[in-house]
Protein backbone atom coordinates (compact mmCIF):
# COMPACT_ATOMS: atom_id res chain seq x y z
CA UNK A 1 0.00 0.00 0.00
CA UNK A 2 1.73 3.21 -1.08
CA UNK A 3 1.98 6.06 1.71
CA UNK A 4 0.87 9.57 1.27
CA UNK A 5 3.74 12.09 1.72
CA UNK A 6 2.46 15.29 3.46
CA UNK A 7 3.88 18.78 2.12
CA UNK A 8 3.70 20.26 5.46
CA UNK A 9 5.61 17.93 7.29
CA UNK A 10 8.51 19.80 9.33
CA UNK A 11 11.91 18.50 9.48
CA UNK A 12 14.27 18.51 12.81
CA UNK A 13 17.21 17.16 13.64
CA UNK A 14 17.46 13.09 13.88
CA UNK A 15 17.59 10.96 17.15
CA UNK A 16 18.75 7.92 17.30
CA UNK A 17 19.27 7.42 14.00
CA UNK A 18 15.17 8.29 12.97
CA UNK A 19 14.45 10.88 11.23
CA UNK A 20 11.78 13.44 13.20
CA UNK A 21 9.03 15.24 11.49
CA UNK A 22 6.00 17.00 12.53
CA UNK A 23 2.82 18.13 11.00
CA UNK A 24 -0.51 19.88 11.81
CA UNK A 25 -1.98 16.26 11.02
CA UNK A 26 -3.24 14.74 14.23
CA UNK A 27 -6.94 15.62 13.40
CA UNK A 28 -9.28 16.94 16.56
CA UNK A 29 -6.38 17.55 19.56
CA UNK A 30 -7.60 19.21 22.82
CA UNK A 31 -4.87 20.78 25.43
CA UNK A 32 -8.16 20.73 27.93
CA UNK A 33 -9.29 16.91 28.44
CA UNK A 34 -9.03 17.74 31.94
CA UNK A 35 -12.13 19.55 31.87
CA UNK A 36 -14.23 16.60 31.77
CA UNK A 37 -13.58 16.48 35.69
CA UNK A 38 -14.99 20.33 35.39
CA UNK A 39 -17.99 18.98 33.64
CA UNK A 40 -18.20 15.73 36.28
CA UNK A 41 -17.90 18.27 39.46
CA UNK A 42 -20.38 20.48 37.80
CA UNK A 43 -22.82 18.01 37.35
CA UNK A 44 -22.55 16.91 41.08
CA UNK A 45 -23.50 20.68 42.04
CA UNK A 46 -25.54 21.65 39.39
CA UNK A 47 -23.11 25.28 39.93
CA UNK A 48 -23.88 25.92 36.15
CA UNK A 49 -27.66 25.46 35.85
CA UNK A 50 -28.53 27.57 38.93
CA UNK A 51 -25.36 30.42 37.50
CA UNK A 52 -27.51 30.25 34.43
CA UNK A 53 -30.75 30.69 35.92
CA UNK A 54 -29.64 34.50 37.10
CA UNK A 55 -29.90 35.35 33.84
CA UNK A 56 -32.88 36.37 32.30
CA UNK A 57 -33.04 36.09 28.04
CA UNK A 58 -35.26 38.49 26.12
CA UNK A 59 -33.83 36.92 22.45
CA UNK A 60 -36.04 35.45 19.48
CA UNK A 61 -36.05 31.34 19.92
CA UNK A 62 -35.78 30.94 16.11
CA UNK A 63 -32.38 33.23 16.61
CA UNK A 64 -30.59 31.94 19.23
CA UNK A 65 -27.37 29.68 18.61
CA UNK A 66 -26.17 29.46 22.14
CA UNK A 67 -28.56 29.28 24.88
CA UNK A 68 -27.62 31.24 28.06
CA UNK A 69 -26.39 28.26 30.06
CA UNK A 70 -23.98 27.58 27.31
CA UNK A 71 -22.44 30.96 27.54
CA UNK A 72 -22.70 30.83 31.58
CA UNK A 73 -20.97 27.37 31.45
CA UNK A 74 -18.12 28.49 28.77
CA UNK A 75 -17.08 31.11 30.27
CA UNK A 76 -16.89 29.86 33.65
CA UNK A 77 -15.16 26.81 32.33
CA UNK A 78 -12.80 28.89 30.57
CA UNK A 79 -11.55 30.79 33.26
CA UNK A 80 -11.26 27.58 35.56
CA UNK A 81 -8.64 26.07 32.77
CA UNK A 82 -7.11 29.66 32.51
CA UNK A 83 -8.78 31.35 29.93
CA UNK A 84 -8.93 35.18 31.22
CA UNK A 85 -9.78 37.27 28.29
CA UNK A 86 -12.37 36.47 26.08
CA UNK A 87 -10.31 37.00 23.04
CA UNK A 88 -9.13 33.75 23.45
CA UNK A 89 -12.71 32.11 23.11
CA UNK A 90 -12.54 32.88 19.09
CA UNK A 91 -10.29 29.44 19.60
CA UNK A 92 -12.06 27.88 22.37
CA UNK A 93 -14.86 27.63 20.37
CA UNK A 94 -13.69 25.10 18.27
CA UNK A 95 -12.25 23.02 21.12
CA UNK A 96 -13.76 19.22 21.37
CA UNK A 97 -13.75 18.87 25.16
CA UNK A 98 -15.49 22.10 25.60
CA UNK A 99 -18.06 20.97 23.47
CA UNK A 100 -18.74 17.89 24.86
CA UNK A 101 -19.64 20.56 28.65
CA UNK A 102 -21.78 22.50 26.42
CA UNK A 103 -23.64 19.22 25.26
CA UNK A 104 -23.34 20.68 21.54
CA UNK A 105 -21.69 18.70 19.18
CA UNK A 106 -22.14 21.01 16.05
CA UNK A 107 -23.84 24.46 15.37
CA UNK A 108 -27.40 24.48 14.07
CA UNK A 109 -25.81 27.06 11.29
CA UNK A 110 -23.16 25.77 9.30
CA UNK A 111 -21.16 29.61 9.42
CA UNK A 112 -21.57 28.73 13.16
CA UNK A 113 -19.23 27.35 16.04
CA UNK A 114 -20.55 24.86 17.92
CA UNK A 115 -19.52 27.67 21.16
CA UNK A 116 -19.59 31.40 21.13
CA UNK A 117 -16.66 33.45 20.55
CA UNK A 118 -15.42 36.90 22.14
CA UNK A 119 -18.15 39.44 20.99
CA UNK A 120 -21.10 37.00 22.35
CA UNK A 121 -19.54 36.55 25.13
CA UNK A 122 -18.48 39.93 25.75
CA UNK A 123 -22.78 40.52 25.50
CA UNK A 124 -23.15 38.18 28.50
CA UNK A 125 -20.71 39.77 30.68
CA UNK A 126 -22.21 43.24 30.32
CA UNK A 127 -25.58 42.26 30.57
CA UNK A 128 -27.37 44.95 32.65
CA UNK A 129 -28.97 44.16 36.09
CA UNK A 130 -32.82 43.68 36.21
CA UNK A 131 -34.69 43.02 32.99
CA UNK A 132 -33.42 42.76 29.48
CA UNK A 133 -32.98 45.95 27.87
CA UNK A 134 -33.84 47.39 24.29
CA UNK A 135 -30.26 46.94 23.17
CA UNK A 136 -29.03 44.35 25.84
CA UNK A 137 -31.02 41.12 25.33
CA UNK A 138 -29.98 39.37 28.55
CA UNK A 139 -30.47 40.60 31.81
CA UNK A 140 -28.91 39.07 35.42
CA UNK A 141 -30.10 39.27 39.21
CA UNK A 142 -27.57 40.53 41.21
CA UNK A 143 -28.94 39.32 44.52
CA UNK A 144 -29.90 35.87 43.25
CA UNK A 145 -26.18 35.49 41.93
CA UNK A 146 -25.31 36.13 45.83
CA UNK A 147 -27.58 33.80 47.43
CA UNK A 148 -26.52 31.07 45.45
CA UNK A 149 -22.74 31.91 46.45
CA UNK A 150 -24.39 30.78 50.26
CA UNK A 151 -26.52 28.17 48.49
CA UNK A 152 -23.52 26.16 47.36
CA UNK A 153 -21.56 26.29 50.63
CA UNK A 154 -24.66 24.88 52.31
CA UNK A 155 -25.12 22.26 50.16
CA UNK A 156 -21.72 21.09 50.01
CA UNK A 157 -22.73 19.95 53.99
CA UNK A 158 -24.28 16.76 54.89
CA UNK A 159 -25.45 18.17 58.44
CA UNK A 160 -25.21 21.57 59.91
CA UNK A 161 -21.94 21.71 61.59
CA UNK A 162 -22.05 23.20 65.48
CA UNK A 163 -19.32 26.30 64.48
CA UNK A 164 -18.84 28.40 61.71
CA UNK A 165 -16.09 30.95 61.17
CA UNK A 166 -16.51 33.85 58.23
CA UNK A 167 -13.77 35.53 57.21
CA UNK A 168 -13.92 39.17 56.16
CA UNK A 169 -11.35 40.84 54.06
CA UNK A 170 -10.70 43.94 51.42
CA UNK A 171 -8.42 43.69 48.89
CA UNK A 172 -6.87 45.73 45.85
CA UNK A 173 -8.30 45.35 41.84
CA UNK A 174 -5.45 47.46 40.65
CA UNK A 175 -7.13 49.54 37.09
CA UNK A 176 -5.10 50.54 34.78
CA UNK A 177 -7.79 52.89 33.15
CA UNK A 178 -10.64 54.90 33.55
CA UNK A 179 -13.28 52.53 34.88
CA UNK A 180 -16.53 53.83 36.29
CA UNK A 181 -15.36 54.17 39.82
CA UNK A 182 -11.96 54.96 40.19
CA UNK A 183 -10.49 56.23 42.81
CA UNK A 184 -6.89 56.54 44.09
CA UNK A 185 -5.88 54.47 47.46
CA UNK A 186 -2.84 56.13 49.67
CA UNK A 187 -2.34 52.45 50.47
CA UNK A 188 -2.15 50.50 47.87
CA UNK A 189 -0.45 53.26 46.51
CA UNK A 190 -2.39 52.73 42.71
CA UNK A 191 -6.44 53.50 41.22
CA UNK A 192 -8.28 50.09 42.15
CA UNK A 193 -11.47 48.71 43.35
CA UNK A 194 -11.97 47.58 46.67
CA UNK A 195 -13.67 44.32 46.52
CA UNK A 196 -14.89 43.17 49.78
CA UNK A 197 -14.69 38.88 50.08
CA UNK A 198 -16.04 36.41 52.49
CA UNK A 199 -14.92 33.18 53.19
CA UNK A 200 -15.92 30.46 55.31
CA UNK A 201 -12.87 28.22 55.29
CA UNK A 202 -12.41 27.43 51.56
CA UNK A 203 -15.65 28.36 50.66
CA UNK A 204 -16.30 31.61 49.32
CA UNK A 205 -19.40 33.33 50.35
CA UNK A 206 -19.45 37.10 48.66
CA UNK A 207 -17.36 38.75 46.28
CA UNK A 208 -18.42 42.30 46.58
CA UNK A 209 -16.65 45.07 44.05
CA UNK A 210 -16.63 48.61 45.97
CA UNK A 211 -14.93 51.61 45.07
CA UNK A 212 -11.91 52.57 46.75
CA UNK A 213 -12.64 56.06 47.88
CA UNK A 214 -14.21 54.12 51.42
CA UNK A 215 -13.36 52.79 54.76
CA UNK A 216 -12.70 48.83 54.26
CA UNK A 217 -15.56 48.08 56.74
CA UNK A 218 -18.06 50.27 54.60
CA UNK A 219 -20.99 47.46 53.84
CA UNK A 220 -19.46 44.90 55.66
CA UNK A 221 -22.46 44.68 57.93
CA UNK A 222 -24.97 44.40 55.10
CA UNK A 223 -23.11 41.74 53.71
CA UNK A 224 -22.95 39.75 56.75
CA UNK A 225 -26.71 40.41 57.37
CA UNK A 226 -27.42 39.20 54.31
CA UNK A 227 -25.30 35.93 54.40
CA UNK A 228 -26.20 35.39 58.61
CA UNK A 229 -30.19 35.02 57.69
CA UNK A 230 -29.82 32.45 54.85
CA UNK A 231 -27.54 30.41 56.81
CA UNK A 232 -29.77 30.66 59.69
CA UNK A 233 -33.28 29.90 57.78
CA UNK A 234 -31.62 26.72 57.02
CA UNK A 235 -29.34 26.08 60.16
CA UNK A 236 -30.88 27.50 63.04
CA UNK A 237 -28.64 26.61 65.64
CA UNK A 238 -25.19 26.63 64.33
CA UNK A 239 -22.92 29.01 66.08
CA UNK A 240 -21.04 32.43 64.07
CA UNK A 241 -17.97 33.86 64.74
CA UNK A 242 -17.07 36.47 62.53
CA UNK A 243 -12.84 37.49 62.29
CA UNK A 244 -10.97 39.76 60.38
CA UNK A 245 -8.28 42.47 60.83
CA UNK A 246 -8.64 45.94 62.56
CA UNK A 247 -9.80 47.14 59.24
CA UNK A 248 -13.35 46.01 60.44
CA UNK A 249 -13.54 46.74 63.99
CA UNK A 250 -16.05 49.33 64.04
CA UNK A 251 -18.17 49.97 66.80
CA UNK A 252 -21.33 49.61 64.05
CA UNK A 253 -20.12 45.82 63.25
CA UNK A 254 -19.37 44.81 67.09
CA UNK A 255 -22.73 46.10 67.89
CA UNK A 256 -24.60 44.13 65.03
CA UNK A 257 -23.09 40.91 66.21
CA UNK A 258 -23.44 41.71 69.58
CA UNK A 259 -27.47 42.22 68.85
CA UNK A 260 -27.51 39.29 66.83
CA UNK A 261 -25.55 36.57 68.49
CA UNK A 262 -23.06 36.17 66.60
CA UNK A 263 -19.30 36.36 68.38
CA UNK A 264 -16.89 38.54 66.28
CA UNK A 265 -12.79 38.23 66.87
CA UNK A 266 -11.36 41.59 64.97
CA UNK A 267 -7.81 42.66 65.19
CA UNK A 268 -7.50 46.38 66.79
CA UNK A 269 -5.08 49.17 65.68
CA UNK A 270 -2.64 50.29 68.27
CA UNK A 271 -2.57 53.32 70.00
CA UNK A 272 -0.58 54.62 72.98
CA UNK A 273 -3.07 54.04 75.42
CA UNK A 274 -3.61 50.27 74.35
CA UNK A 275 0.38 50.33 74.04
CA UNK A 276 0.96 51.33 77.90
CA UNK A 277 -1.66 49.06 79.28
CA UNK A 278 0.42 46.47 78.39
CA UNK A 279 3.62 48.16 79.31
CA UNK A 280 4.50 45.69 81.77
CA UNK A 281 4.52 42.55 80.00
CA UNK A 282 6.18 44.50 76.89
CA UNK A 283 9.11 44.92 79.73
CA UNK A 284 9.23 41.51 80.24
CA UNK A 285 9.25 40.42 76.80
CA UNK A 286 12.13 42.55 76.02
CA UNK A 287 14.25 41.77 79.10
CA UNK A 288 13.22 37.75 78.26
CA UNK A 289 14.36 38.25 74.57
CA UNK A 290 17.55 40.24 75.58
CA UNK A 291 18.67 37.32 77.82
CA UNK A 292 17.65 34.42 75.55
CA UNK A 293 18.55 35.61 72.03
CA UNK A 294 15.30 34.50 71.23
CA UNK A 295 11.69 36.42 70.31
CA UNK A 296 9.59 36.74 73.61
CA UNK A 297 6.05 37.38 73.78
CA UNK A 298 3.54 37.64 77.12
CA UNK A 299 -0.64 38.13 76.38
CA UNK A 300 -2.63 40.61 78.58
CA UNK A 301 -6.21 39.89 78.93
CA UNK A 302 -8.44 43.23 79.80
CA UNK A 303 -11.53 44.85 79.68
CA UNK A 304 -11.12 48.14 77.70
CA UNK A 305 -13.00 50.67 75.57
CA UNK A 306 -12.01 53.66 73.43
CA UNK A 307 -12.79 57.42 74.98
CA UNK A 308 -15.78 57.74 72.50
CA UNK A 309 -16.44 55.80 69.49
CA UNK A 310 -17.11 52.52 71.43
CA UNK A 311 -20.76 52.13 73.19
CA UNK A 312 -19.58 49.58 75.79
CA UNK A 313 -16.38 47.80 77.44
CA UNK A 314 -15.30 44.83 75.66
CA UNK A 315 -12.32 42.27 76.25
CA UNK A 316 -9.20 43.28 74.83
CA UNK A 317 -6.26 40.43 74.26
CA UNK A 318 -2.69 42.21 73.74
CA UNK A 319 0.24 40.47 73.12
CA UNK A 320 3.71 41.79 74.02
CA UNK A 321 5.82 41.03 71.62
CA UNK A 322 10.19 41.46 71.07
CA UNK A 323 11.14 40.47 67.96
CA UNK A 324 15.11 40.81 66.40
CA UNK A 325 15.54 43.58 69.68
CA UNK A 326 12.21 45.40 68.69
CA UNK A 327 8.81 45.89 70.27
CA UNK A 328 5.83 44.55 68.50
CA UNK A 329 3.07 45.08 70.22
CA UNK A 330 -0.80 43.50 68.96
CA UNK A 331 -4.23 43.67 70.16
CA UNK A 332 -7.46 42.12 69.30
CA UNK A 333 -10.98 42.93 70.42
CA UNK A 334 -13.67 39.77 70.85
CA UNK A 335 -16.54 39.06 72.31
CA UNK A 336 -15.31 35.24 73.48
CA UNK A 337 -15.43 35.45 76.82
CA UNK A 338 -12.23 34.89 79.02
CA UNK A 339 -13.71 31.57 80.38
CA UNK A 340 -14.37 30.16 77.40
CA UNK A 341 -10.78 30.50 75.79
CA UNK A 342 -8.22 31.63 77.20
CA UNK A 343 -5.75 34.57 75.58
CA UNK A 344 -3.07 33.33 74.33
CA UNK A 345 -5.00 30.38 72.74
CA UNK A 346 -7.66 33.05 71.31
CA UNK A 347 -4.92 34.82 69.46
CA UNK A 348 -2.22 31.97 68.26
CA UNK A 349 -4.81 29.19 67.09
CA UNK A 350 -8.11 31.65 66.45
CA UNK A 351 -7.00 34.56 64.90
CA UNK A 352 -3.55 34.12 63.50
CA UNK A 353 -5.37 31.32 61.64
CA UNK A 354 -7.35 34.24 59.85
CA UNK A 355 -4.41 34.43 57.41
CA UNK A 356 -5.33 31.29 55.43
CA UNK A 357 -8.04 33.38 54.24
CA UNK A 358 -5.15 35.12 52.46
CA UNK A 359 -4.33 32.27 50.45
CA UNK A 360 -7.67 32.13 48.71
CA UNK A 361 -7.99 35.88 47.96
CA UNK A 362 -4.94 35.58 45.87
CA UNK A 363 -6.09 32.26 44.62
CA UNK A 364 -9.21 34.39 43.07
CA UNK A 365 -7.14 37.33 42.37
CA UNK A 366 -4.01 35.28 40.91
CA UNK A 367 -4.95 31.83 39.37
CA UNK A 368 -8.42 32.81 38.48
CA UNK A 369 -8.03 36.46 37.36
CA UNK A 370 -10.52 38.15 39.97
CA UNK A 371 -7.84 40.83 39.83
CA UNK A 372 -8.44 42.11 36.69
CA UNK A 373 -11.61 44.53 36.05
CA UNK A 374 -10.98 45.79 31.85
CA UNK A 375 -14.70 46.67 31.59
CA UNK A 376 -15.82 50.67 31.71
CA UNK A 377 -18.65 50.22 34.41
CA UNK A 378 -18.43 48.70 37.85
CA UNK A 379 -21.54 46.79 36.60
CA UNK A 380 -19.90 44.69 34.46
CA UNK A 381 -16.59 44.57 36.54
CA UNK A 382 -18.69 43.04 39.31
CA UNK A 383 -20.46 40.09 36.68
CA UNK A 384 -16.47 39.48 35.30
CA UNK A 385 -15.70 38.91 38.75
CA UNK A 386 -18.48 36.91 39.92
CA UNK A 387 -17.75 34.43 36.74
CA UNK A 388 -14.49 34.29 38.30
CA UNK A 389 -15.66 33.47 41.59
CA UNK A 390 -18.22 30.56 40.45
CA UNK A 391 -14.90 29.14 38.50
CA UNK A 392 -13.59 29.19 42.07
CA UNK A 393 -16.41 27.72 43.64
CA UNK A 394 -16.19 24.59 40.94
CA UNK A 395 -12.68 24.20 41.27
CA UNK A 396 -13.32 23.52 45.21
CA UNK A 397 -16.27 21.75 44.48
CA UNK A 398 -13.47 19.21 42.31
CA UNK A 399 -10.54 19.37 45.35
CA UNK A 400 -13.43 18.98 47.95
CA UNK A 401 -15.52 15.99 46.59
CA UNK A 402 -13.28 14.59 44.54
CA UNK A 403 -9.86 15.00 45.60
CA UNK A 404 -10.00 14.39 49.22
CA UNK A 405 -7.13 12.30 50.60
CA UNK A 406 -5.31 12.46 48.38
CA UNK A 407 -1.92 15.11 47.60
CA UNK A 408 -4.27 17.56 45.66
CA UNK A 409 -6.81 18.07 49.08
CA UNK A 410 -4.89 21.39 49.81
CA UNK A 411 -3.40 22.29 46.36
CA UNK A 412 -4.55 25.60 44.81
CA UNK A 413 -6.56 26.07 41.62
CA UNK A 414 -3.30 26.72 39.82
CA UNK A 415 -1.99 23.94 40.81
CA UNK A 416 -5.46 21.79 39.91
CA UNK A 417 -5.04 23.54 36.77
CA UNK A 418 -1.83 22.08 35.69
CA UNK A 419 -2.14 19.22 37.13
CA UNK A 420 -5.45 17.75 36.34
CA UNK A 421 -7.34 19.78 33.81
CA UNK A 422 -4.62 20.66 31.14
CA UNK A 423 -4.07 17.01 29.71
CA UNK A 424 -3.31 16.90 26.02
CA UNK A 425 -5.82 14.48 24.28
CA UNK A 426 -6.96 13.41 20.81
CA UNK A 427 -10.69 13.51 20.52
CA UNK A 428 -12.37 10.74 18.38
CA UNK A 429 -15.78 10.30 17.32
CA UNK A 430 -18.04 7.83 15.76
CA UNK A 431 -21.80 7.39 15.33
CA UNK A 432 -22.22 6.05 19.03
CA UNK A 433 -19.13 7.47 21.23
CA UNK A 434 -16.74 9.64 21.36
CA UNK A 435 -13.09 9.04 22.77
CA UNK A 436 -10.85 11.58 24.29
CA UNK A 437 -7.98 9.74 24.22
CA UNK A 438 -4.92 11.33 26.69
CA UNK A 439 -1.16 11.19 27.16
CA UNK A 440 -0.54 8.12 28.14
CA UNK A 441 2.23 10.13 30.23
CA UNK A 442 0.37 11.39 32.02
CA UNK A 443 1.98 11.35 36.14
CA UNK A 444 -1.65 11.70 37.74
CA UNK A 445 -3.82 8.73 36.26
CA UNK A 446 -4.59 7.59 39.75
CA UNK A 447 -5.53 10.97 40.99
CA UNK A 448 -7.55 11.48 38.23
CA UNK A 449 -9.23 8.32 37.97
CA UNK A 450 -10.29 8.48 41.84
CA UNK A 451 -11.68 11.91 41.18
CA UNK A 452 -13.66 10.70 38.12
CA UNK A 453 -15.23 7.75 40.29
CA UNK A 454 -16.03 9.89 43.38
CA UNK A 455 -17.59 12.61 41.10
CA UNK A 456 -19.61 10.45 39.21
CA UNK A 457 -20.77 8.57 41.87
CA UNK A 458 -21.95 12.34 43.42
CA UNK A 459 -23.98 12.94 40.31
CA UNK A 460 -27.78 12.64 40.07
CA UNK A 461 -28.50 10.29 38.08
Amino acid sequence: MPTGCSPTLFEFAPVAGRAVVAGFNGGAITSNAGALLLGAADRATGLVQHFAACFRGARSPERIEHEVATLVGQRVFGIALGHEDLIGHDQLRHDPVLAILAGKLEARRPDCAPLAGKSTLNRLEHAPAGEPGRYHRIGHDGAAIEALFVDLFLDAHRSAPRQIILDLDATDVPLHGHQEGRFFHGYYDAYCYLPLYIFCGRHLLAAKLRRSNIDGSAGAVEEVERIVRRIRARWPKVRILLRADSGFAREATMAWCEAHRVDFVFGLARNPRLVEEISIEMAWAEEEAARTGQPARRYKDFRWSTLDSWSRRRRVVGKAECTRGEPNPRFVVTSLRRGEIEARVLYERVYCARGDMENRVKECQLDLFAGRAPAATMRANQLRLWFASMAYVLLCALRRIGLAHTQFVEATCGTLRLALLRIGAQVRRSVRRISVAMASAHPYQAEFALAHARLTATAPA
